[in-house]
């Protein structure tokens, strides 16, 4: 009988179609239809594995999975998926470290460029029919040569830096353990504690992983650290950011500008008040996608999926409980 992955996601029924084409022999793929918890505990009842991208994976969604032994992530970030429920109930977790490192890396980039010399703004005006140059919110500043911090420096932030270096940037990073001399000389980046890197950066780039470490870790206090010509930009977790002081920051311009791809509730509400910022560039959390990385990816979290199956352990660096 074939075992059963379910994509918890929903998706359109010709992406389920590039997802089959590449199923291992002995498997079946289902999909999310719709939102929710409701329906997820439906799909996921008799469920074999599980993979979620952007939908977040409740205890109570695991608990209605009757043999359910692994969930997977289609991507890096955990911090959707009850961890504590999972290893309660036997139900292995892995991920996909690095795998959209390059991805992720060029979108930042792109939202660097775009808050730095208002893109996305004079995007929105001229499709409304309104021609603004000279009449920008702000002033606008190149990359080429400016100072980026980088806070967090994983596989993603490693590969922000390394395009950086077209740029002649000098590059700044935060993280628990810093690397050796050498790596920082490959990298071309030197170790900073965090009040340093805000105070000396013209663009802060956030790469850490959401944790009660990081939750709101870019509050009222830090952009007050920031240079006023600083512009923040988010693609790790909304919850490392502090939406309310942001929005406060941007309003008094006490930050020159800030470029977001994720939030603390997705999707982003119609009505929130970021939408209501010019000098603000929102993304509805697309930086990992790409649709050349998609085949190597999937195939690596079906490769993940047949180890389960045939009950050897998942690599080091994609087992996460």
């Amino acid at each position: 009988m074939p075992e059963q992955i379910v994509l918890l996601d929903m998706t359109t029924a010709e992406r389920a179609d590039h997802l089959r084409a590449l199923l291992p022999l002995g498997f079946v793929l289902t999909h999310g239809t719709a939102a929710g918890d409701e329906h997820m505990k439906t799909i996921i009842a008799e469920a074999d594995y599980a993979i979620t991208g952007q939908v977040g994976v409740s205890g109570d969604v695991l608990r209605a999975a009757k043999k359910l032994r692994l969930v997977h992530k289609w991507g890096v970030g955990v911090d959707n998926i009850d961890l504590a429920t999972a290893r309660a109930l036997g139900i292995q977790v892995a991920r996909t470290t690095g795998s959209n490192a390059v991805p992720v890396a060029e979108f930042t980039l792109g939202l660097m460029l775009s808050a730095l010399r208002f893109i996305g703004y004079g995007h929105a005006e001229l499709k409304q029919g309104r021609w603004r140059t000279g009449q920008l919110p702000g002033a606008t500043f190149t990359l080429s040569g400016k100072t980026v911090g980088l806070v967090g420096f994983g596989a993603i932030g490693q590969t922000v830096a390394t395009l950086l270096k077209g740029f002649g940037c000098t590059v700044l990073y935060s993280k628990r353990h810093p690397l050796t001399a050498g790596e920082e000389a490959a990298l071309g980046a030197s170790h900073a504690a965090l009040p340093d890197l805000l105070a000396r950066s013209d663009v802060i780039s956030l790469h850490c992983p959401l944790t009660p470490e990081t939750a709101g870790l870019i509050d009222a206090a830090a952009f007050e650290q920031m240079k006023r010509t600083a512009v923040l930009i988010n693609v790790a977790r909304g919850g490392v950011v502090n939406e309310a002081d942001l929005i406060a920051a941007l309003a008094a311009k006490r930050i020159a500008g800030a470029a977001l791809d994720v939030f603390s509730i997705e999707p982003l509400p119609a009505d929130s008040p970021l939408l209501g910022l010019d000098n603000l560039v929102v993304t509805p959390h697309l930086a990992a996608i790409a649709a050349d990385n998609f085949v190597p990816t999937v195939k690596r979290m079906f490769d993940n999926i047949l180890c389960v199956s045939r009950g050897e352990p998942i690599a080091e660096r994609d087992r996460v409980a």
